[in-house]
This record gives C-alpha cells, sequence and structure tokens, in this order.
C-alpha cells in the first residue's frame, strides 16, 4: 500500500513537469514519468530533469528559425 503522502512526477505533451498523489486519476494529457515518493524526492527529480522550462512547442518553434 502507498503512503498517502507519496507523489509522482507527471509530464504533459510540452515536456512540462509536475508532482500528483498517488491514488488520485491524472488530469487529461498528462502521464506518469516513472518516479514515485515523497514529494522531496519528486521536486528532486524534476529539478534534475526539467532543465528547459520553455514549452516543447515554442522550443521546437525557435529551433525551425
Amino acid at each position: 500500500m502507498t503512503d498517502p503522502t507519496d507523489h509522482r512526477v507527471v509530464r504533459n505533451d510540452e515536456d512540462q513537469y509536475s508532482i500528483w498523489p498517488v491514488g488520485r486519476a491524472l488530469p487529461p494529457g498528462w502521464t506518469e514519468e516513472g518516479t514515485v515518493g515523497d514529494r522531496e524526492t519528486c521536486l528532486d527529480r524534476i529539478e534534475r530533469v526539467w532543465t528547459d522550462m520553455r514549452p516543447r512547442s515554442l522550443r521546437e518553434h525557435l529551433a525551425a528559425g
């Protein structure tokens, strides 16, 4: 059984990250990234992987010139 304070890292189609409580249905457009743990563990993971805060569509638009 999961601890009610457990969270999971989630990501949307724009490669933006957030945390979401385990056991709650994900909002539309969000998928699990794979990390589950307490709030601090999840926030640490996001800090390591989300290095470019711009939405994916903006990054692609700027890269296309």
